[in-house]
């Protein structure tokens, strides 16, 4: 294993980790309200974060797509700002470090950054309300440059099911597929994680341009609805998309999904958002699990997730979207940024390629995102801004 650790690490040293989603941005929020003098991630952040410059380094990150999520029960116009105030944090982020972070726009972006030794850092907002029902909102969070949005979140959006939601469209309505065509258009990556297969499969029927799932796995190894079903994967090689496995234990582990309802009803009992990962939550769930052992996912739960990608989509179409800071509880040997190389040395011993691997980790998602500016020049040559609304009764 040793041999293979070192190996992996020579191997990220050329082929850098391009990770889908990382939730460090929504964490300085509530931990410090964006005080980065106090969360300075410039030093060791663990007893905090999983998410620090050191440890980006040492689990070999290239770049990055910072999500600039909201929680969903943030709506109109307040969850506008509040993705602002995201988006104005990753600057903050890139300003304070540019030794180590660095704004990236485009595919080109991403190997300037690999070439010069720094991390591209680059955006995906996390939830179509984040938008507010507005496709020239949509437009001026990519003039900020957000270069995906990911449909829904955890709820219905008014045009987009997800995936843990109650169905109430069946999918995507007329206007989410104008969605679909305004974000293929201006070269915004529509990103299917968090949506119902129904809205997937919507999807996939109306984009010109390959989506990603920037932080799901596969249900048939962990049957969750977070997670994506074969017949969507097997669509990615037609569409030219690229879904990266997450390393959420309740998404990849199906022990875990039980446990996770529970400890998570026991934060509500006390006062707490689910998703809260402060440091007040995160005592109760250690508190919860003196009586109620974990059941712990490790990088292996990753990898079998990836074998089964592999062999569904293609190599083509893979890659890794972690979820750190997004997440309560990581698997063993994923605990924080810094463990990419476990994954990699686990996937060594199972026989994957070094040509494979450069896929997973860097070459594939360089490759979605030049294959949506390519869509975009030619989709914005022949078409315009759209201007549609949501139709009213009355």
């Amino acid at each position: 294993m040793t041999d293979r650790l070192a190996e992996a690490r020579a191997l990220l040293a050329e082929h850098p980790v391009a990770d889908g989603h990382n939730d460090l941005p929504w964490a300085l929020r509530k931990q410090v309200r964006y005080d980065l003098e106090r969360r300075d991630i410039a030093a060791d952040q663990s007893a905090f974060l999983h998410t620090d410059i050191p440890r980006l380094r040492a689990g070999g990150v290239g770049a990055q797509f910072w999500s600039v999520y909201v929680t969903a029960d943030l709506a109109g116009d307040e969850a506008v700002s509040a993705t602002l105030e995201q988006i104005d944090a990753v600057a903050q982020l890139i300003d304070r470090y540019p030794a180590d972070l660095v704004r990236a726009l485009t595919a080109d972006d991403m190997e300037t950054a690999r070439a010069t030794g720094r991390i591209a850092s680059l955006m995906g907002a996390e939830g179509g309300h984040s938008i507010n029902n507005s496709l020239a909102t949509l437009r001026a969070l990519h003039q900020l440059g957000v270069r995906y949005l990911t449909l829904t979140h955890n709820d219905n959006v008014d045009w987009a099911d997800s995936a843990t939601d109650a169905p109430r469209h069946g999918g995507l309505t007329a206007f989410g597929r104008e969605v679909v065509r305004e974000m293929n258009r201006i070269g915004m990556l529509v990103d299917l994680s968090h949506v119902a297969a129904t809205t997937m499969r919507d999807a996939l029927d109306t984009s010109a341009a390959p989506v990603i799932f920037s932080h799901s796995s596969a249900r048939a190894v962990c049957d969750h609805p977070r997670n994506i079903p074969d017949d969507v994967l097997e669509r990615l090689p037609g569409n030219g998309g690229v879904a990266m496995a997450t390393f959420v234990p309740k998404f990849i582990l199906p022990a875990a999904v039980d446990w996770t309802l529970a400890a998570d009803e026991n934060l509500r009992a006390h006062g707490l958002h689910h998703l809260d990962t402060t440091p007040e939550a995160m005592a109760l769930h250690r508190a919860f699990e003196e009586s109620h052992p974990r059941p712990v996912a490790t990088a292996a739960t990753v990898a079998d997730h990836l074998d089964h990608m592999r062999e569904t989509a293609g190599i083509d179409h893979i890659g890794i979207g972690g979820d750190y800071d997004g997440t309560a509880f990581t698997p063993a040997g994923l605990d924080d940024v810094a463990g990419y190389p476990n994954l990699v040395a686990e996937l060594l011993g199972r026989g994957w390629s070094r040509a494979d691997l450069a896929k997973l980790t860097w070459s594939n998602a360089v490759r979605v995102l030049r294959d949506a500016e390519a869509v975009a020049r030619e989709v914005s040559a022949s078409r315009g801004p759209s201007n549609a609304v949501i139709p009213t009764a009355g």
